[in-house]
């Protein structure tokens, strides 16, 4: 029989405060009714002794302390799970926002989740197409890979996961691939463009999409990627599908968390964050990944906006501690049209060497991504020299390096939000770029592959 209690004390913010209770558990989901009728729900966020502490999923405006009931439900947050979410879109609470009927659950999952056991994780060893050069040929996400996107404010970070959810692939495997969309914070036109355009292009019907707002309460904030990977752990693990977990903004989610914490008079760590900050991502981040004897696997992409542009806020520097490499983009590449805007040289794929090669892209895929690599850096060098001393203090091979770095920029990196390169496409455009220089230039490509692809 679940109990209910009148003995609600005080409301502060998203916070309620509950005495005089028995047997209640952290995590706990409650209910709190109030005279006319309405009900609103919360979970408990601190026990101690007889005294509850709720977390509030509503706003707390209007709720008259004196008449209401709270009623402590015995379970934690549960999603409820069915192959019948492809297609449709969620709040971050998972309540259908399409206007569709409610799913009819094969199972209840907790949202909380457990963590993969270490010892039964799989290597990520698999090449994921994202249709993107930048990406495939010189950062390549692989499967089971945590690979974040860091922005800045006013960067087509929203464009550029779109394009990943539109277009993301395994090659050469018939197993089924799903998309699971986390869109947390963000305002309602954003939201209205992925749900768009994931309708037109068709990419609806692979794809969970979650969404909240920037009007929701916080606690959804941070329900709702919990929610995302819920649904991507059933997909996974329950239906053998690769499942590619987009998350954002992570930054929006970060500031929920700080707005809890001041609430709870935590005491504050780095810039005012709570000090499980790092906890908290690492408990998210890590349920990426495959397990040894399933077939499916979740692939994450979390995107965030740096605060300021400074890659040493807590949050973009305790999510590179955690993940496998970053892709960065950039402000000075967006003001001269490149668009996808990725500063490929600091930007890095910690796994790229597990998904290429042969049976995997191509066999040239590594030498070539090295010799790009060292290529563009120098050509960037010549071009910063030559804006200090004049394109006279150049030598000739610097002159070839520093059109090179220009012909890269323009033709490889940016390619437009709309194109879908494949990995062999990416691969041939790269050896172009590299005829700019004289072979003799090409020390990192082995002499069997410079014979068969640059002479070609």
């Amino acid at each position: 029989m679940l109990k209910e209690y009148k003995t609600i004390k005080e409301v502060v913010g998203p916070l309620m405060l509950v005495e005089g209770v028995e047997g209640v558990k952290y995590n706990e989901l409650v209910e709190i009714l109030q005279k006319d009728g309405e009900k609103r729900r919360g979970r408990v966020l601190e026990v101690d002794r007889d005294r509850a502490l709720v977390q509030l999923f509503e706003n707390s405006h209007g709720l008259q302390i004196a008449t209401s009931r709270a009623k402590f439900l015995g379970r934690s947050m549960e999603l409820a799970v069915s192959e019948d979410m492809l297609g449709r879109v969620f709040d971050g609470m998972g309540n259908p926002r399409d206007g569709g009927a409610p799913v009819i659950a094969e199972k209840r999952m907790d949202v909380n989740g457990e963590p993969i056991n270490p010892a039964a994780r799989d290597y990520p060893n698999e090449f994921i197409q994202t249709g993107i050069s930048a990406i495939d040929g010189l950062n390549t996400l692989v499967r089971g890979q945590k690979l974040p996107v860091f922005s800045m404010s006013g960067l087509p970070h929203a464009e550029l996961a779109a394009q990943i959810a539109r277009q993301a692939r395994v090659l050469k495997s018939d197993e089924k691939f799903a998309v699971v969309f986390a869109a947390v914070g963000i305002t309602y036109e954003e939201a209205d463009y992925f749900i768009r355009d994931f309708q037109e292009t068709g990419a609806i019907t692979r794809t969970v999409l979650f969404t909240n707002l920037a009007n929701d309460p916080a606690i959804e904030r941070i329900a709702t990627p919990k929610m995302a990977l819920t649904a991507a752990e059933y997909l996974a693990y329950d239906l053998g599908m690769h499942v590619l977990v987009i998350i954002t903004d992570i930054t929006n989610y970060c500031e929920a968390l700080r707005e809890v914490s001041a609430a709870r008079k935590e005491v504050p760590g780095r810039r005012g964050y709570p000090g499980y900050l790092y906890t908290d991502l690492a408990a998210m981040y890590e349920r990426a990944g495959r397990i040894r004897g399933k077939k499916g696997s979740i692939t994450q992409i979390p995107i965030l906006t740096m605060p300021e542009d400074d890659k040493t806020h807590p949050i973009p520097d305790l999510t590179g501690y955690i993940t496998e490499g970053q892709i960065i983009l950039s402000r000075e590449l967006y003001k001269k049209g490149i668009i996808p805007p990725v500063d490929v040289l600091p930007s890095l794929s910690r796994l790229k060497d597990k998904g290429i090669g042969v049976g995997k892209t191509r066999e040239d895929h590594a030498d070539t991504m090295n010799q790009l690599f060292s290529a563009y850096a120098r050509g960037k060098e010549a071009k910063e020299l030559s804006a200090i001393l004049g394109e006279a203090a150049l030598s000739e091979t610097d002159k070839l390096y520093a059109a090179f770095a220009e012909e890269f920029e323009k033709r490889y990196v940016s390619q437009g939000f709309t194109v879908n390169r494949s990995i062999e496409e990416t691969l041939d455009l790269g050896w172009e770029l590299l005829r700019i220089l004289p072979r003799a230039e090409l020390k990192r490509i082995k002499e069997q592959y410079l014979d068969k692809y640059y002479e070609k």
